[in-house]
């Protein structure tokens, strides 16, 4: 344990630090990938219902936009805390990485909607309106014009967005959701132990650095602008 002064790397438990950076890193991966699919579902029911003059369409329209934009503003700690009986029901325990993976995906999903609902809407209409003249279905549309002339910037937007759900894990952490916001608070503050939230730290800071690495190199490759 430290005295506040100084750092003592000694003091570090490294198979619990790498434990915890796992932990970190699965929540994250999982959770990403649901998030990417229910934002592309929920993305294209905005971008293809707005605008619509069939008052159904409008409502459907109304109605989804609005729960995005409830869940987009509601804080992550708050939003953990109005989905405990949920989790309890879904996984069982309010504890444990798998216990985060509700709200984690509840609270990136309509963030990251609005990222793909912006990127269908930036696609030229030009392009749109050519795939439709030469009798493409509206499922063809989506796969061959809507995903792959919009990809750079979903992609780019689940870089972003995975970043986001990284820090989400760190808070998730202080209420038991483990990983390293786990470890730092149980471990380092309340052990007044400034190392382990340091080491902590840096490690946070690595693994956001990795995935946007990650997320730039992607986009560079597939972007045909760069190309």
């Amino acid at each position: 344990m430290t005295n506040g002064s100084y750092f003592a790397f000694h003091t570090v438990d490294w198979n619990n630090m790498g434990a915890a950076t796992w932990e970190t890193i699965w929540m994250t991966v999982v959770s990403m990938i649901a998030v990417a699919i229910l934002g592309v579902l929920l993305g294209l029911l905005l971008f293809e219902t707005t605008g619509s003059q069939n008052v159904g369409v409008k409502v459907l329209n109304w109605v989804v936009s609005f729960l995005v934009n409830v869940f987009r503003s509601v804080p992550f700690i708050i939003l953990i805390m109005l989905l405990l009986p949920i989790t309890k029901n879904l996984v069982g325990t309010i504890i444990g990485p798998t216990a985060a993976l509700p709200s984690l995906i509840v609270s990136a999903a309509p963030f990251y909607a609005r990222m793909v609902e912006l990127a269908f809407h930036e696609i030229d209409r030009g392009v749109i309106e050519a795939a439709e003249s030469m009798g493409a279905s509206s499922w063809q549309i989506v796969y061959k014009v809507l995903l792959p002339e919009s990809m750079p910037a979903l992609v780019s937007g689940a870089t972003v967005t995975t970043i986001s759900l990284i820090g989400y894990t760190a808070m998730a952490g202080a209420i038991g959701a483990g990983g390293l916001g786990n470890l730092a608070y149980i471990d380092g503050f309340q052990a007044s132990n400034n190392t382990i939230v340091l080491v902590a730290t840096v490690i946070i800071v690595i693994v956001v650095f990795a995935f946007q690495f990650i997320g730039d190199f992607l986009v560079r490759r597939i972007d045909k602008r760069t190309l």
